[in-house]
Protein backbone atom coordinates (compact mmCIF):
# COMPACT_ATOMS: atom_id res chain seq x y z
CA UNK A 1 0.00 0.00 0.00
CA UNK A 2 1.13 3.20 -1.06
CA UNK A 3 -0.12 6.01 1.15
CA UNK A 4 0.77 10.03 0.77
CA UNK A 5 -0.13 12.00 4.39
CA UNK A 6 2.45 14.99 3.52
CA UNK A 7 -0.54 17.34 2.04
CA UNK A 8 0.78 19.78 4.23
CA UNK A 9 3.92 19.73 2.30
CA UNK A 10 2.36 19.88 -0.89
CA UNK A 11 -0.60 18.26 -2.86
CA UNK A 12 -0.49 16.74 -6.06
CA UNK A 13 -2.16 19.10 -8.87
CA UNK A 14 -5.53 18.40 -9.48
CA UNK A 15 -7.42 17.84 -12.81
CA UNK A 16 -9.34 21.09 -13.06
CA UNK A 17 -6.25 22.87 -12.76
CA UNK A 18 -4.46 20.80 -15.19
CA UNK A 19 -7.28 21.61 -17.51
CA UNK A 20 -7.39 24.79 -16.80
CA UNK A 21 -3.14 24.98 -17.17
CA UNK A 22 -3.36 23.40 -20.49
CA UNK A 23 -4.26 25.95 -23.03
CA UNK A 24 -2.01 28.14 -21.43
CA UNK A 25 1.22 26.41 -22.62
CA UNK A 26 0.31 25.98 -26.70
CA UNK A 27 -2.87 28.14 -27.06
CA UNK A 28 -2.97 31.34 -24.84
CA UNK A 29 0.81 31.23 -24.59
CA UNK A 30 1.41 35.11 -25.59
CA UNK A 31 2.75 37.68 -22.66
CA UNK A 32 -0.64 39.47 -21.42
CA UNK A 33 1.13 42.54 -21.26
CA UNK A 34 1.34 42.88 -25.15
CA UNK A 35 -1.40 44.79 -27.17
CA UNK A 36 -2.14 42.23 -30.13
CA UNK A 37 -4.77 40.28 -30.30
CA UNK A 38 -2.56 36.69 -28.23
CA UNK A 39 -1.67 39.34 -25.84
CA UNK A 40 -5.04 40.36 -25.40
CA UNK A 41 -6.24 36.70 -24.94
CA UNK A 42 -3.69 36.09 -22.19
CA UNK A 43 -4.87 39.44 -20.57
CA UNK A 44 -8.54 38.14 -20.24
CA UNK A 45 -7.11 35.02 -18.68
CA UNK A 46 -5.02 36.66 -16.00
CA UNK A 47 -8.01 38.89 -15.35
CA UNK A 48 -10.54 36.17 -14.67
CA UNK A 49 -7.84 34.30 -12.27
CA UNK A 50 -7.80 37.30 -10.49
CA UNK A 51 -11.74 37.63 -10.54
CA UNK A 52 -11.64 33.71 -8.93
CA UNK A 53 -9.69 34.39 -6.28
CA UNK A 54 -11.25 37.55 -5.59
CA UNK A 55 -14.41 36.45 -5.27
CA UNK A 56 -13.61 33.84 -3.25
CA UNK A 57 -11.57 35.77 -0.63
CA UNK A 58 -14.37 38.50 -0.66
CA UNK A 59 -11.89 40.94 -2.20
CA UNK A 60 -11.33 43.78 -5.18
CA UNK A 61 -9.32 41.99 -8.16
CA UNK A 62 -7.33 45.23 -7.94
CA UNK A 63 -6.55 43.74 -4.56
CA UNK A 64 -4.77 40.71 -5.79
CA UNK A 65 -1.21 40.48 -6.62
CA UNK A 66 0.29 37.23 -8.34
CA UNK A 67 3.57 36.48 -6.89
CA UNK A 68 5.91 33.17 -6.72
CA UNK A 69 4.67 31.55 -3.79
CA UNK A 70 3.71 32.03 0.09
CA UNK A 71 7.29 33.03 1.26
CA UNK A 72 7.85 35.65 -2.04
CA UNK A 73 3.88 36.78 -0.62
CA UNK A 74 4.83 36.93 3.31
CA UNK A 75 8.30 39.01 2.58
CA UNK A 76 6.09 41.29 0.10
CA UNK A 77 3.07 41.76 2.95
CA UNK A 78 5.94 42.64 5.44
CA UNK A 79 8.25 44.97 4.02
CA UNK A 80 5.15 46.49 2.93
CA UNK A 81 3.75 47.19 6.46
CA UNK A 82 7.37 48.12 7.81
CA UNK A 83 7.62 50.72 4.81
CA UNK A 84 4.15 52.26 6.14
CA UNK A 85 4.85 52.26 9.41
CA UNK A 86 8.00 53.97 8.94
CA UNK A 87 6.95 56.51 6.88
CA UNK A 88 4.86 57.45 9.88
CA UNK A 89 7.54 57.12 12.35
CA UNK A 90 6.32 53.48 13.93
CA UNK A 91 8.84 50.73 13.55
CA UNK A 92 7.55 48.04 15.81
CA UNK A 93 6.24 45.12 14.95
CA UNK A 94 4.00 42.41 16.51
CA UNK A 95 4.27 38.40 15.71
CA UNK A 96 4.41 35.33 17.03
CA UNK A 97 7.30 32.73 17.94
CA UNK A 98 5.82 29.81 15.60
CA UNK A 99 5.52 31.53 12.14
CA UNK A 100 6.89 30.32 9.00
CA UNK A 101 10.28 31.14 8.43
CA UNK A 102 9.45 33.02 5.65
CA UNK A 103 7.98 35.64 8.71
CA UNK A 104 10.60 35.00 10.93
CA UNK A 105 13.65 36.13 8.78
CA UNK A 106 12.45 38.23 6.86
CA UNK A 107 11.64 39.58 10.82
CA UNK A 108 15.26 39.68 11.14
CA UNK A 109 15.82 41.43 8.60
CA UNK A 110 13.76 44.20 9.30
CA UNK A 111 15.60 44.26 12.90
CA UNK A 112 18.98 44.95 11.16
CA UNK A 113 17.14 47.65 9.60
CA UNK A 114 16.83 49.41 12.34
CA UNK A 115 12.70 47.99 13.55
CA UNK A 116 11.69 46.79 17.13
CA UNK A 117 10.10 43.14 16.76
CA UNK A 118 8.03 41.49 19.61
CA UNK A 119 7.52 38.04 19.33
CA UNK A 120 4.43 36.44 21.44
CA UNK A 121 4.83 33.49 23.26
CA UNK A 122 2.89 30.37 22.65
CA UNK A 123 0.15 28.59 24.78
CA UNK A 124 0.07 24.99 25.27
CA UNK A 125 -2.80 24.57 23.11
CA UNK A 126 -1.25 26.46 20.55
CA UNK A 127 -3.80 29.26 20.16
CA UNK A 128 -2.79 33.23 20.23
CA UNK A 129 -5.09 34.41 22.03
CA UNK A 130 -6.56 38.26 20.75
CA UNK A 131 -6.15 39.66 24.53
CA UNK A 132 -2.06 38.48 24.15
CA UNK A 133 -2.25 40.47 20.59
CA UNK A 134 -3.71 43.69 22.52
CA UNK A 135 -1.25 43.94 25.66
CA UNK A 136 1.72 43.60 23.34
CA UNK A 137 0.31 46.47 21.05
CA UNK A 138 2.64 49.64 21.44
CA UNK A 139 2.10 53.53 19.89
CA UNK A 140 4.20 52.76 17.91
CA UNK A 141 3.62 49.48 16.14
CA UNK A 142 2.75 49.67 13.06
CA UNK A 143 2.33 45.53 11.63
CA UNK A 144 0.96 42.83 13.29
CA UNK A 145 1.34 39.23 11.75
CA UNK A 146 -0.41 35.82 13.05
CA UNK A 147 -0.53 33.04 10.74
CA UNK A 148 -4.22 31.65 10.03
CA UNK A 149 -3.25 27.95 10.83
CA UNK A 150 0.12 26.65 11.81
CA UNK A 151 1.96 24.87 9.07
CA UNK A 152 3.21 22.12 11.42
CA UNK A 153 0.39 21.29 14.51
CA UNK A 154 -2.61 22.62 12.53
CA UNK A 155 -3.91 25.00 15.17
CA UNK A 156 -6.39 27.49 13.90
CA UNK A 157 -5.70 31.13 15.16
CA UNK A 158 -8.52 33.44 15.98
CA UNK A 159 -7.98 35.84 12.86
CA UNK A 160 -11.42 37.92 13.40
CA UNK A 161 -10.81 38.83 16.23
CA UNK A 162 -7.41 39.60 16.45
CA UNK A 163 -7.83 41.56 12.75
CA UNK A 164 -10.83 43.60 14.70
CA UNK A 165 -8.22 45.17 17.95
CA UNK A 166 -5.92 45.86 15.06
CA UNK A 167 -8.53 47.84 12.67
CA UNK A 168 -10.22 49.36 15.63
CA UNK A 169 -6.05 49.95 16.94
CA UNK A 170 -5.24 51.42 13.09
CA UNK A 171 -2.46 49.09 13.18
CA UNK A 172 -2.57 47.03 9.84
CA UNK A 173 -2.84 43.13 10.16
CA UNK A 174 -1.35 40.52 8.21
CA UNK A 175 -2.12 36.66 8.27
CA UNK A 176 -0.46 34.16 6.00
CA UNK A 177 -2.85 32.15 4.91
CA UNK A 178 -0.80 29.18 3.34
CA UNK A 179 -1.84 26.62 5.21
CA UNK A 180 -5.75 27.94 5.57
CA UNK A 181 -6.99 28.85 1.69
CA UNK A 182 -8.92 26.18 0.51
CA UNK A 183 -9.05 24.19 3.88
CA UNK A 184 -11.20 26.93 5.82
CA UNK A 185 -13.62 29.95 4.89
CA UNK A 186 -11.58 33.29 4.25
CA UNK A 187 -13.32 36.54 4.48
CA UNK A 188 -10.67 39.35 4.52
CA UNK A 189 -13.77 42.00 5.07
CA UNK A 190 -15.58 39.99 7.79
CA UNK A 191 -12.32 39.11 8.90
CA UNK A 192 -10.54 42.61 8.96
CA UNK A 193 -7.48 41.25 7.21
CA UNK A 194 -5.14 44.43 5.62
CA UNK A 195 -2.62 42.06 3.76
CA UNK A 196 -2.74 37.71 3.52
CA UNK A 197 -0.36 35.46 2.07
CA UNK A 198 -1.41 31.77 0.11
CA UNK A 199 0.50 29.66 -1.55
CA UNK A 200 -1.28 27.55 -4.65
CA UNK A 201 0.10 24.21 -4.00
CA UNK A 202 -1.27 23.87 -0.49
CA UNK A 203 -4.51 23.22 -2.38
CA UNK A 204 -4.01 21.49 -5.62
CA UNK A 205 -2.84 24.23 -7.54
CA UNK A 206 0.69 24.30 -9.01
CA UNK A 207 3.99 24.82 -7.24
CA UNK A 208 5.49 28.35 -7.73
CA UNK A 209 2.24 30.48 -7.94
CA UNK A 210 1.47 32.42 -4.47
CA UNK A 211 -1.16 35.41 -3.97
CA UNK A 212 -0.77 38.69 -2.15
CA UNK A 213 -3.83 39.94 -0.85
CA UNK A 214 -3.56 44.13 -0.11
CA UNK A 215 -6.69 45.63 1.40
CA UNK A 216 -7.76 48.80 -1.28
CA UNK A 217 -5.37 51.88 0.23
CA UNK A 218 -2.64 49.23 1.36
CA UNK A 219 0.20 49.77 -1.76
CA UNK A 220 2.19 46.79 -1.73
CA UNK A 221 5.87 47.62 -1.05
CA UNK A 222 7.91 46.59 -5.04
CA UNK A 223 10.05 43.58 -3.70
CA UNK A 224 10.84 42.36 -7.18
CA UNK A 225 11.59 45.51 -9.28
CA UNK A 226 11.58 45.57 -13.32
CA UNK A 227 8.84 46.13 -15.72
CA UNK A 228 5.41 47.21 -15.20
CA UNK A 229 3.31 43.83 -14.69
CA UNK A 230 0.36 43.66 -11.57
CA UNK A 231 0.45 47.40 -11.40
CA UNK A 232 4.18 47.95 -11.00
CA UNK A 233 4.13 46.36 -7.70
CA UNK A 234 6.04 42.67 -8.29
CA UNK A 235 8.03 43.04 -11.65
CA UNK A 236 7.97 39.66 -14.25
CA UNK A 237 5.87 37.99 -16.96
CA UNK A 238 3.25 36.72 -15.05
CA UNK A 239 3.33 32.83 -15.25
CA UNK A 240 -0.07 32.36 -16.99
CA UNK A 241 -0.60 29.01 -17.20
CA UNK A 242 0.16 28.72 -13.35
CA UNK A 243 -1.68 31.46 -11.97
CA UNK A 244 -5.24 29.67 -14.02
CA UNK A 245 -4.18 26.71 -12.72
CA UNK A 246 -4.02 28.07 -9.33
CA UNK A 247 -7.13 29.99 -9.83
CA UNK A 248 -8.61 26.76 -10.89
CA UNK A 249 -7.59 24.66 -8.33
CA UNK A 250 -8.75 27.74 -5.53
CA UNK A 251 -12.11 28.04 -6.56
CA UNK A 252 -12.87 23.93 -6.65
CA UNK A 253 -10.88 23.69 -3.01
CA UNK A 254 -13.72 26.96 -1.90
CA UNK A 255 -16.79 25.33 -3.81
CA UNK A 256 -16.13 21.98 -1.81
CA UNK A 257 -14.82 23.24 1.07
CA UNK A 258 -18.09 22.31 3.50
CA UNK A 259 -17.98 18.73 1.82
CA UNK A 260 -14.14 18.12 2.61
CA UNK A 261 -14.27 19.41 6.00
CA UNK A 262 -16.87 17.10 6.86
CA UNK A 263 -14.83 14.29 5.40
CA UNK A 264 -11.13 14.52 6.89
CA UNK A 265 -12.48 15.75 10.68
CA UNK A 266 -13.31 12.44 11.22
CA UNK A 267 -10.12 10.55 9.95
CA UNK A 268 -8.32 12.99 11.67
CA UNK A 269 -10.06 12.32 15.09
CA UNK A 270 -9.74 8.55 14.29
CA UNK A 271 -5.80 9.33 14.14
CA UNK A 272 -5.36 10.95 16.82
CA UNK A 273 -7.24 8.58 19.15
CA UNK A 274 -5.22 5.81 17.51
CA UNK A 275 -2.32 7.29 18.04
CA UNK A 276 -2.29 9.08 21.60
CA UNK A 277 -3.47 5.74 22.63
CA UNK A 278 0.40 4.61 22.56
CA UNK A 279 2.00 5.62 26.13
CA UNK A 280 4.18 8.54 26.60
CA UNK A 281 2.50 10.40 23.24
CA UNK A 282 1.15 13.24 23.28
CA UNK A 283 -0.89 15.62 20.29
CA UNK A 284 0.31 18.43 19.66
CA UNK A 285 -1.87 21.71 19.48
CA UNK A 286 -5.48 21.84 20.49
CA UNK A 287 -7.35 18.55 19.52
CA UNK A 288 -10.11 20.10 17.85
CA UNK A 289 -9.22 24.11 16.69
CA UNK A 290 -7.34 22.75 14.05
CA UNK A 291 -7.08 22.19 10.48
CA UNK A 292 -9.13 18.93 9.28
CA UNK A 293 -6.56 17.04 8.08
CA UNK A 294 -3.77 17.76 10.74
CA UNK A 295 -2.25 15.11 13.23
CA UNK A 296 0.80 16.53 14.68
CA UNK A 297 2.23 14.11 17.43
CA UNK A 298 5.15 13.39 19.60
CA UNK A 299 6.56 10.00 20.51
CA UNK A 300 9.06 9.91 23.76
CA UNK A 301 12.08 7.96 23.11
CA UNK A 302 12.34 7.65 19.75
CA UNK A 303 14.14 10.60 16.82
CA UNK A 304 11.48 11.74 14.07
CA UNK A 305 14.07 10.83 11.34
CA UNK A 306 13.79 7.18 11.94
CA UNK A 307 10.34 6.50 12.41
CA UNK A 308 9.99 8.65 8.94
CA UNK A 309 12.39 6.23 7.41
CA UNK A 310 10.33 3.22 8.55
CA UNK A 311 7.09 4.22 7.80
CA UNK A 312 8.50 5.03 4.20
CA UNK A 313 9.37 1.68 3.84
CA UNK A 314 5.99 0.41 4.81
CA UNK A 315 4.66 2.29 2.14
CA UNK A 316 3.55 5.82 4.26
CA UNK A 317 4.74 9.30 3.39
CA UNK A 318 4.53 11.47 6.19
CA UNK A 319 7.14 14.34 8.00
CA UNK A 320 8.56 15.63 11.09
CA UNK A 321 7.56 19.13 10.80
CA UNK A 322 7.65 21.94 7.77
CA UNK A 323 9.29 20.12 4.52
CA UNK A 324 10.96 23.32 4.33
CA UNK A 325 13.22 22.92 7.23
CA UNK A 326 13.11 18.93 6.60
CA UNK A 327 16.79 18.50 6.16
CA UNK A 328 17.86 20.26 9.34
CA UNK A 329 18.47 18.48 12.64
CA UNK A 330 17.45 20.80 14.85
CA UNK A 331 14.12 20.10 16.68
CA UNK A 332 11.17 22.41 15.10
CA UNK A 333 11.25 25.80 16.10
CA UNK A 334 6.92 25.50 16.37
CA UNK A 335 7.26 22.82 18.88
CA UNK A 336 9.95 24.34 20.59
CA UNK A 337 7.83 27.59 21.34
CA UNK A 338 4.85 24.79 22.18
CA UNK A 339 7.25 23.83 24.93
CA UNK A 340 7.87 20.56 24.27
CA UNK A 341 11.51 20.10 25.94
CA UNK A 342 14.05 19.84 22.87
CA UNK A 343 14.16 15.23 23.14
CA UNK A 344 10.61 15.35 22.92
CA UNK A 345 10.46 17.40 19.69
CA UNK A 346 12.97 15.36 18.16
CA UNK A 347 10.57 12.44 18.24
CA UNK A 348 7.46 14.28 16.25
CA UNK A 349 5.33 12.89 13.40
CA UNK A 350 2.86 15.06 11.61
CA UNK A 351 0.51 13.54 9.41
CA UNK A 352 -1.34 15.68 7.35
CA UNK A 353 -4.59 14.22 5.13
CA UNK A 354 -6.52 15.44 1.75
CA UNK A 355 -9.78 14.33 0.60
CA UNK A 356 -8.01 10.97 -1.56
CA UNK A 357 -6.98 9.47 1.89
CA UNK A 358 -9.00 6.64 2.71
CA UNK A 359 -10.77 5.26 5.90
CA UNK A 360 -8.59 2.34 4.63
CA UNK A 361 -5.21 3.76 4.69
CA UNK A 362 -5.76 5.40 8.27
CA UNK A 363 -6.55 1.70 9.52
CA UNK A 364 -3.49 0.60 7.80
CA UNK A 365 -1.54 3.70 9.23
CA UNK A 366 -2.57 2.97 12.79
CA UNK A 367 -1.84 -0.81 12.37
CA UNK A 368 1.77 0.06 11.35
CA UNK A 369 2.69 2.72 13.49
CA UNK A 370 2.56 0.83 17.17
CA UNK A 371 4.79 -1.38 16.25
CA UNK A 372 7.41 0.81 14.59
CA UNK A 373 7.22 2.98 17.79
CA UNK A 374 7.55 -0.54 19.63
CA UNK A 375 10.58 -1.45 17.78
CA UNK A 376 12.47 1.74 17.65
CA UNK A 377 12.46 2.13 21.55
CA UNK A 378 13.58 -1.03 22.07
CA UNK A 379 16.59 -0.19 20.23
CA UNK A 380 17.08 3.44 22.13
CA UNK A 381 19.68 3.90 24.92
CA UNK A 382 17.17 6.59 25.87
CA UNK A 383 14.21 4.29 26.12
CA UNK A 384 16.05 2.57 28.42
CA UNK A 385 17.13 5.11 30.41
CA UNK A 386 13.70 6.15 30.60
CA UNK A 387 11.62 2.73 31.54
CA UNK A 388 14.41 1.91 34.51
CA UNK A 389 14.14 5.35 36.21
CA UNK A 390 17.81 7.00 35.52
CA UNK A 391 15.76 9.81 34.09
CA UNK A 392 12.50 10.96 34.16
CA UNK A 393 9.32 10.39 31.63
CA UNK A 394 8.62 14.00 29.88
CA UNK A 395 5.71 12.70 28.60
Amino acid sequence: MKIYADHAATTAVSDTAMAAMLPCFQGIYANPSSLHSPGQRAAEKLVEAREIFARNLNAAPREITFTSGGSESDVQALRTGAALGARKGKRHILSTKFEHHAVLHTLKALEKEGFTVTLLDIPADGVVTAEAVREALRPDTCLVSVMFANNEIGTIQPIAEIGALCREAGVLFHTDAVQAAGHLPIDVEAMHIDLLSLSAHKFRGPKGVGVLYARRGVAPETVIHGGAQEWGKRAGTENLPGICGAAAAFDEACTNLRESTAYLAPLRDKLIAGLTAIPHTVLNGDPVRRLPGNVNVCFEGIEGESLLLMLDAKGIAASSGSACTSGSLDPSHVLLALGRPHEVAHGSLRLSLDVDNTPEEIDYILDVLPGIVSYLREISPVWDELETGRRPHLI
